[in-house]
């Protein structure tokens, strides 16, 4: 049977760690924990499982993650991306296992579908299931994008779907939920001036989401007035998607991610595009605003 190697990135996530690892049971070879300085049980609880603990400082999750796969580079087999708030679904490795073994080589990605549980339900409409995402690729034949957020794995050759499911369900409060979107938000605003200053389109690469969305998030979502991009959205994922069918969760989920995370990335923009007007430098506008420094080693 072919090997998995599974990269969890971790801070903090004694809430969750057992619960993903436990579902990693049986289905990889080895466990590689990148934390980047938890302060409650995580590490032991991940110890506790036989999984391998490396620490590295926090500037991205696509640095941390590059880090986890640069330490697998030797291994073979195939590399498995996983969040700690995220765990396999029934009967998942099992498929994944068995599919793997048979595939040819000119494939080097597999594609799951992610369920989004959000406030302990499931959301099934508004574009949020299927949604597919490359969580599983041949080892030395994948790297994480070079982006703040919404950061995907590139792989070079052919990629397969297989309808098997991980889900994301966070269990921590909502007031956790929101202030890590307002961290969230700053970092895709980071991502949309940094494309601006390099002129450079966001569909580079094989990723695991289809090419024509991030062609639309790139070509014409980003070129719409700020402000009314997001309630476009709203209108298409509750409306036209149809996520008001998933109650007063779907309501509370699209009203926050879908319009008021998105209105948040845009004022963050225009506030730092001020700055830039005035004579402030891009790198000096970016850390007053969201706090984040740009390395010089990162686009």
């Amino acid at each position: 049977m072919p090997e998995i190697h599974a990269i969890i990135l971790t801070q903090d996530e004694e809430i969750h760690i057992a619960r993903c690892l436990e579902s990693l049971r049986g289905v990889c070879a080895s466990i590689t924990i990148v934390d980047s300085g938890s302060t409650d049980r995580t590490l032991d609880i991940a110890r506790g499982f036989g999984a391998e603990i490396l620490s590295n400082p926090w500037v991205n999750y696509a640095t941390q993650m590059n880090f986890g796969i640069g330490h697998l580079a030797g291994r073979g087999g195939w590399l498995l991306r996983i969040d700690a708030d995220e765990y396999l679904c029934e009967g998942t490795g099992r498929g994944l296992l068995q599919a793997l073994d048979g595939l040819p080589a000119n494939v080097d990605g597999i594609c799951l579908r992610l369920r989004r549980i959000f406030m302990d339900r499931w959301l099934k409409h508004g574009g949020l299931y299927p949604l597919w995402l490359l969580r599983v690729w041949r080892n030395g034949r994948g790297r994480c994008e070079s982006k703040w957020m919404d950061e995907y794995i590139a792989v070079t050759a052919d990629v397969r779907h297989l309808p098997l499911d991980f889900a994301d369900h966070n269990l921590k409060p909502l007031s956790w939920w929101s202030n890590k979107h307002v961290s969230y938000a700053g970092r895709e605003a980071i991502d949309i001036l940094l494309m601006e200053r390099a002129g450079a389109p966001e569909t580079e690469g094989q990723v695991g989401r289809s090419g024509w969305k991030k062609f639309v998030k790139a070509r014409i979502y980003n070129r719409l007035p700020g402000g009314l991009r997001s309630f476009l959205y709203l209108f298409y994922r509750y409306v036209l998607r149809l996520g008001f069918l998933d109650g007063r969760e779907g309501y509370y989920f699209h009203v926050l991610q879908g319009f008021w995370y998105r209105t948040l990335v845009d004022a963050i923009v225009a506030d730092i595009r001020k700055d830039l007007a005035s004579g402030t430098t891009l790198p000096d506008a970016i850390f007053r605003h969201t706090g984040q420094r740009i390395p010089k080693t990162f686009p």
